[in-house]
Protein backbone atom coordinates (compact mmCIF):
# COMPACT_ATOMS: atom_id res chain seq x y z
CA UNK A 1 0.00 0.00 0.00
CA UNK A 2 3.02 2.51 1.39
CA UNK A 3 4.90 1.12 -2.01
CA UNK A 4 2.30 2.16 -4.70
CA UNK A 5 1.31 5.36 -2.89
CA UNK A 6 5.19 6.23 -2.93
CA UNK A 7 5.42 4.99 -6.87
CA UNK A 8 2.11 6.94 -7.71
CA UNK A 9 3.76 9.83 -5.93
CA UNK A 10 7.49 9.37 -7.97
CA UNK A 11 5.45 9.14 -11.49
CA UNK A 12 3.87 12.68 -10.66
CA UNK A 13 6.69 14.03 -9.53
CA UNK A 14 9.07 12.84 -12.51
CA UNK A 15 5.93 14.38 -14.90
CA UNK A 16 6.20 17.95 -13.12
CA UNK A 17 10.17 18.08 -13.10
CA UNK A 18 10.03 16.09 -16.88
CA UNK A 19 7.39 19.26 -17.65
CA UNK A 20 9.79 21.87 -16.21
CA UNK A 21 12.96 21.21 -17.80
CA UNK A 22 11.34 20.69 -21.29
CA UNK A 23 9.74 23.96 -21.11
CA UNK A 24 12.84 25.47 -19.84
CA UNK A 25 15.09 24.49 -22.61
CA UNK A 26 11.94 26.43 -25.08
CA UNK A 27 11.84 29.45 -23.01
CA UNK A 28 15.99 29.63 -23.27
CA UNK A 29 15.18 29.26 -26.95
CA UNK A 30 12.88 32.54 -26.85
CA UNK A 31 14.84 34.07 -25.03
CA UNK A 32 18.30 32.95 -26.91
CA UNK A 33 16.47 34.02 -30.14
CA UNK A 34 15.12 37.63 -28.52
CA UNK A 35 18.82 38.55 -27.63
CA UNK A 36 20.62 37.70 -30.45
CA UNK A 37 17.62 38.47 -33.13
CA UNK A 38 19.60 40.10 -35.91
CA UNK A 39 22.30 36.95 -36.00
CA UNK A 40 19.28 34.76 -35.81
CA UNK A 41 18.29 36.34 -38.86
CA UNK A 42 20.82 36.19 -40.11
CA UNK A 43 21.27 32.70 -39.79
CA UNK A 44 17.70 31.83 -41.34
CA UNK A 45 19.25 34.08 -44.45
CA UNK A 46 21.95 31.68 -44.57
CA UNK A 47 19.59 28.43 -44.43
CA UNK A 48 17.56 29.34 -47.52
CA UNK A 49 14.59 31.38 -45.11
CA UNK A 50 14.71 34.19 -46.84
CA UNK A 51 11.24 35.51 -47.20
CA UNK A 52 9.89 37.73 -44.37
CA UNK A 53 12.43 36.78 -42.30
CA UNK A 54 11.43 39.00 -39.60
CA UNK A 55 8.24 37.44 -39.52
CA UNK A 56 9.19 34.14 -38.92
CA UNK A 57 11.15 35.05 -36.18
CA UNK A 58 8.65 36.77 -34.70
CA UNK A 59 6.32 34.12 -35.11
CA UNK A 60 9.00 31.36 -33.83
CA UNK A 61 9.55 33.46 -30.73
CA UNK A 62 6.18 33.87 -29.88
CA UNK A 63 5.20 29.98 -30.28
CA UNK A 64 8.53 28.82 -28.17
CA UNK A 65 7.20 31.05 -25.10
CA UNK A 66 3.69 30.37 -25.30
CA UNK A 67 4.13 26.62 -26.32
CA UNK A 68 7.18 26.75 -23.44
CA UNK A 69 4.66 28.62 -20.75
CA UNK A 70 1.57 26.71 -21.23
CA UNK A 71 4.04 23.63 -20.96
CA UNK A 72 5.82 25.25 -17.65
CA UNK A 73 2.27 25.77 -16.08
CA UNK A 74 0.40 22.40 -17.01
CA UNK A 75 -2.36 24.52 -18.46
CA UNK A 76 -3.36 23.09 -21.51
CA UNK A 77 -0.26 21.48 -22.16
CA UNK A 78 -0.80 19.37 -24.67
CA UNK A 79 -1.76 22.47 -27.04
CA UNK A 80 1.77 23.87 -25.76
CA UNK A 81 3.43 20.39 -27.04
CA UNK A 82 1.49 20.87 -30.28
CA UNK A 83 2.60 24.43 -30.61
CA UNK A 84 6.61 23.39 -29.71
CA UNK A 85 6.25 20.22 -32.43
CA UNK A 86 5.01 22.73 -35.21
CA UNK A 87 8.02 24.82 -34.49
CA UNK A 88 10.83 22.33 -33.02
CA UNK A 89 10.46 19.51 -35.60
CA UNK A 90 11.38 21.18 -38.79
CA UNK A 91 13.78 23.45 -37.42
CA UNK A 92 15.69 20.64 -36.41
CA UNK A 93 14.87 19.05 -40.17
CA UNK A 94 16.25 22.88 -41.51
CA UNK A 95 18.79 23.30 -39.24
CA UNK A 96 20.59 20.00 -38.10
CA UNK A 97 20.55 18.35 -41.88
CA UNK A 98 23.61 17.09 -41.57
CA UNK A 99 23.10 15.17 -44.97
CA UNK A 100 23.74 18.01 -46.62
CA UNK A 101 26.75 19.40 -44.20
CA UNK A 102 30.15 19.17 -44.90
CA UNK A 103 32.24 15.46 -44.01
CA UNK A 104 33.47 17.97 -40.57
CA UNK A 105 30.29 19.16 -39.59
CA UNK A 106 27.84 16.17 -40.11
CA UNK A 107 28.47 14.10 -36.75
CA UNK A 108 28.00 16.80 -35.09
CA UNK A 109 24.95 17.89 -36.57
CA UNK A 110 23.59 13.85 -36.60
CA UNK A 111 24.22 13.82 -32.92
CA UNK A 112 22.19 17.43 -32.65
CA UNK A 113 19.05 16.09 -34.83
CA UNK A 114 18.89 12.86 -32.82
CA UNK A 115 18.98 15.32 -29.41
CA UNK A 116 16.16 17.01 -30.97
CA UNK A 117 14.56 13.88 -32.29
CA UNK A 118 14.61 12.73 -28.22
CA UNK A 119 12.74 15.95 -27.16
CA UNK A 120 10.01 15.40 -29.28
CA UNK A 121 9.40 11.89 -28.41
CA UNK A 122 9.32 13.98 -24.75
CA UNK A 123 6.62 16.23 -26.55
CA UNK A 124 5.10 13.22 -28.22
CA UNK A 125 4.72 11.95 -24.47
CA UNK A 126 3.34 14.93 -23.36
CA UNK A 127 0.28 14.82 -26.20
CA UNK A 128 0.01 11.24 -24.96
CA UNK A 129 -0.73 11.78 -21.69
CA UNK A 130 -0.89 15.53 -20.65
CA UNK A 131 0.47 17.35 -18.17
CA UNK A 132 -0.04 15.18 -14.89
CA UNK A 133 -1.26 15.40 -11.51
CA UNK A 134 0.90 18.44 -10.61
CA UNK A 135 -0.65 21.22 -12.95
CA UNK A 136 -2.28 24.44 -12.85
CA UNK A 137 -5.32 22.78 -14.91
CA UNK A 138 -5.84 19.86 -12.68
CA UNK A 139 -5.65 23.16 -9.94
CA UNK A 140 -8.04 25.10 -11.63
CA UNK A 141 -10.22 21.95 -12.57
CA UNK A 142 -10.21 21.43 -8.14
CA UNK A 143 -11.14 24.37 -6.88
CA UNK A 144 -14.09 24.63 -8.87
CA UNK A 145 -17.50 24.68 -6.83
CA UNK A 146 -20.08 22.54 -7.12
CA UNK A 147 -23.33 23.70 -8.75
Amino acid sequence: MIKDYILVMMKDVADLIGRILIASLFLYEAYDSLFFFDKNMETLINYGLTWNTRLLMYIGILTLIIGGGLLLIGYYARVGAFLLMLYWLPFSLIVYSFWNDPEDLRRLHGLMLMRNLALCGGLFYILAHGSGKYSVRRLIHRLRLPK
